[in-house]
Parts: structure tokens; C-alpha cells; sequence
């Protein structure tokens, strides 16, 4: 199976591709799941949902960009400064 490189934009719209292997099961289902649906291969589809999941966890890493202990720890801070 081959899903799009996502070292670099670029690479995509070259047309440079990387292999990765999936259980042969997991293929099969999602062949079977993209069925009647606009997707022409399990490649493509694959390479949609893992940009779908990488969107994600970029979009939560910048919306929170503190820990809940990085907070405590900021909070301690400026009571001890006197600030709260």
C-alpha cells in the first residue's frame, strides 16, 4: 500500500510516494468500508484520514500550549511573586 510523504508539500504534489504496511485484514475492511464513497483507493483514503489525525494533533498543540502542570507551576509563581 502507499500513502503520500508528508516530509514536505512538495514531495506530494512531485508525486513522491512512501510504502506503508498495514495488517492485510485492515485493508480489506477499508476497502470494503470505501465502497460507493468518492474514494478511488485504500491509498487515498489512508492518506486522508492520517492528514485528518496530523491536523488534529497540530491544532491541539497549538491551541494549548501549556500542561496542566505547566500551569500549576505558573499560577505557583505569581502568588509567590505576589501577583495573585
Amino acid at each position: 500500500m502507499k500513502v503520500t510523504g508528508q516530509t514536505d508539500m512538495n514531495d506530494e504534489r512531485k508525486g513522491r510516494y512512501t510504502t506503508v504496511s498495514i495488517p492485510v485484514v485492515l485493508y480489506n475492511k477499508i476497502k470494503e468500508l470505501i465502497r460507493d464513497t468518492g474514494f478511488t483507493s485504500v491509498s487515498q483514503y489512508v492518506a486522508y484520514i492520517l492528514r485528518e489525525v496530523v491536523a488534529a494533533h497540530e491544532e491541539a498543540k497549538m491551541a494549548e500550549p501549556f500542561t496542566e502542570e505547566d500551569k500549576r507551576r505558573i499560577i505557583d509563581r505569581l502568588r509567590k511573586l505576589g501577583y495573585l
